[in-house]
């Protein structure tokens, strides 16, 4: 992968994480499959948001079973 790949595939991430943060500001706690399901983003990006948000210390994700659910601070 070239150096502007890699750039602009951190973008996109970057990108995602704000569409996260907004949309459980927005709407409350989801679970990943429902997040990913209503940003219409591909889950392993959400995913991906979901650690950028996790290391800034701006989400927490909580254990429900077999589900997790991901909220904001």
């Amino acid at each position: 992968m070239s150096t502007g790949a890699m750039t602009s595939f951190i973008g996109r991430i970057g990108e995602t994480a704000g569409k996260v943060w907004h949309h459980l500001h927005d709407h409350g706690p989801r679970s990943l499959t429902k997040l990913a399901l209503e940003l219409g983003e591909p889950r392993d990006l959400v995913m991906l948001a979901i650690g950028w948000l996790a290391r800034e210390d701006k989400v927490e994700i909580i254990e429900d079973g077999r589900a997790r659910l991901i909220s904001l601070k």
